[in-house]
């Protein structure tokens, strides 16, 4: 029977049109993946190798709220990277609470649940894995009240699941500093050099993978992801 360890990976990427999503896609094209880009623009997302060769890959479109559609596509998925996310800054209006709780905090969540119901139906091959972009913004300012609320919230909410989540997908939480994309055009760090990092980390085989140049997230962010797990833990009830 063949190993299934040693099949191309199959990648999964939400917010593939952004910065960091086409560097992963790059990155991961490096490593001899089988890419799919989850972008919620139809634009046709085209990407050169180091070659110069279009890189192949399958761009899916999907919808915020529409994350069940998604099941019969996550049946192939080895890795799928949530990364989708917006930047409403300094709008608090009601209709930007709304968009920004939707989209970078529920939204994840419901595909964390969905994609640990289908790596549950896996046999015979590798561990599923999800890696969840939960940004700084989880425990440092990031100058945009919501982003930070939002990010918070999807923080907690992995640190209160994983237990169960964990079961089934091999869990990695990706906390990223101020990097260089549409959402944030005076970041500090290259979006493909954060992508090389996280793929590093990744092989070191971290679960908790941060990049930045923030010295104090180092620190901070293990302190308050073992808090939490501590926390959860004594209250938890089956």
């Amino acid at each position: 029977m063949p190993d299934p360890s040693s099949a191309p990976l199959t990648v999964a990427i939400t917010g593939a049109s952004g910065a960091l999503g086409q560097a992963l896609l790059r990155r991961f094209h490096g490593r001899g993946a089988q890419l799919i880009a989850l972008c919620h623009g139809r634009t046709p997302l085209q990407l050169d190798g180091p070659d110069g060769q279009p890189i192949p890959l399958h761009q899916v479109h999907w919808q915020v709220g529409e994350e069940a559609v998604l099941e019969p596509l996550l049946e192939q998925v080895d890795v799928l990277v949530i990364n989708h996310g917006i930047n409403v800054h300094g709008d608090c209006s009601a209709e930007a609470t709304g968009s920004s709780l939707e989209v970078n905090a529920l939204s994840a969540w419901r595909l964390l649940e969905l994609f640990a119901v289908v790596a549950q139906r896996r046999e015979g091959r590798r561990r599923a894995e999800v890696w969840v972009n939960t940004s700084e913004a989880e425990i440092q300012p990031a100058v945009s009240p919501l982003y930070e609320i939002s990010k918070r919230l999807l923080g907690q909410l992995l640190s209160l699941r994983a237990p169960e989540l964990a079961q089934a997908l091999r869990l990695r939480r990706l906390v990223l500093g101020p990097f260089r994309s549409a959402l944030n055009p005076v970041g500090v760090m290259g979006a493909d050099w954060v992508a090389g990092e996280i793929l590093r980390q990744a092989e070191w085989n971290c679960s908790l993978i941060i990049v930045t140049p923030n010295p104090l997230t180092y620190l901070l962010m293990p302190l308050a992801t073992l808090g939490r797990w501590a926390y959860v833990g004594l209250l938890r009830r089956s």
